[in-house]
């Protein structure tokens, strides 16, 4: 009898192991299966010989995107959204591009990562003029799209501008390791992992989930709510530069409007990728995800003949299809 107890007893912690894991990171895990389905259909849609080409040209066309749904997924996790973060894009792109001209490979890299720590002191500012006023986010950041957007134009009226020849490779050609691996992924994760691994169990990154899941409560528990919100802006503003600075390796010039696509583009990857509007629930790993899923499906529609005008209705709709698809899941959770 003691030996069937004690097989009772340890069967049910891996299960409930397991649920507690499909529960949390289910969402992801599903539209990291839809992206492996759709390179499936894609690579059978091609009619010539599919390989590491058409990898890189993805992870080149994704890049963009995947930085900017990281900077809005962060700011959403805490309650807010940036709707100013195309416009920054656009910015750090013409300002690069501009500056970048004639330099060499090395003092282009240092301009990069100033641009980025100025990006991210502009995010702050964003963030401080809104714990300050007490505007809401929205309208805050509405405006800071016109003004930055009319920066942008100031810099270049057209595009122009240039990077060394050395750094578009960097997202352009380079690969690691093997020629299925391109540099553009490895950049990718590797920001992903420099500025947010490091704090998503810290203070830092549990003070982000906490007043975007319950502002009254996490100031009641000792978070410092207004410095966090600023510093949630601060992340947008770095990680919109890094989808400049892409922008820039990729297309080797700067234009004042290539970031416009961007700022609904992130909100529907943000969405997609599982993260709660309301603030509080997801991750990053699903926003990224699910900005390669919105650039496959871009890229099937392309090879399917489809008119573009057409193309962004039907990624719309199936950004409303999967909400309305997760939101009757959690209403079964909820009933359950």
């Amino acid at each position: 009898m003691s030996s069937t107890t004690v097989a009772g007893t340890a069967t049910p912690p891996s299960t409930s192991r397991g649920v507690r894991i499909l529960r949390r990171h289910g969402w992801t895990i599903g539209v990291f299966l839809l992206l492996i389905a759709l390179v499936f259909y894609w690579r059978g849609q091609t009619t010539l010989k599919w390989g590491q080409f058409d990898v890189q040209s993805l992870a080149i066309d994704a890049l963009p995107l995947c930085f900017a749904a990281c900077g809005q997924a962060i700011v959403i996790l805490s309650g807010g959204i940036d709707l100013s973060i195309g416009s920054m894009m656009s910015l750090v792109n013409v300002v690069s591009a501009r500056v970048m001209l004639h330099m060499s490979f090395r003092d282009a890299v240092l301009s990069s990562i100033v641009v980025v720590l100025g990006a991210a002191l502009v995010g702050a500012a964003i963030g401080l003029t809104i714990v300050v006023t007490r505007v809401a986010d929205i309208i805050v950041t509405l405006a800071m799209l016109f003004v930055l957007g009319g920066l942008a134009l100031a810099v270049l009226e057209v595009p122009g501008g240039g990077a060394p020849t050395r750094y578009q490779n960097l997202v352009t050609l380079d690969t690691v390791l093997t020629h299925w691996l391109p540099s553009a992924l490895v950049i990718l994760f590797g920001a992903y992992a420099l500025m947010w691994l490091t704090v998503r169990r810290t203070r830092v990154g549990l003070a982000l989930y906490a007043i975007g899941s319950n502002r009254n409560a996490a100031y009641l528990a000792g978070v410092n709510v207004p410095a966090t919100r600023v510093l949630a802006y601060a992340y947008s503003g770095a990680f919109g530069a890094l989808g400049g600075l892409a922008l820039t390796a990729a297309s080797g010039l700067g234009d004042p409007n290539a970031g416009g696509i961007y700022t609904l583009n992130s909100v529907a990857a943000v969405v997609l990728g599982g993260v709660s509007l309301l603030g509080g629930v997801g991750g990053l790993i699903g926003p990224i995800c699910a900005a390669f899923v919105l650039t496959l499906v871009k890229t099937i529609l392309i090879l399917r003949g489809v008119d573009q005008n057409y193309a962004q209705v039907i990624q719309g709709a199936l950004i409303v299809l999967v909400v309305m698809i997760g939101g009757l899941v959690v209403r079964q959770k909820g009933k359950s």
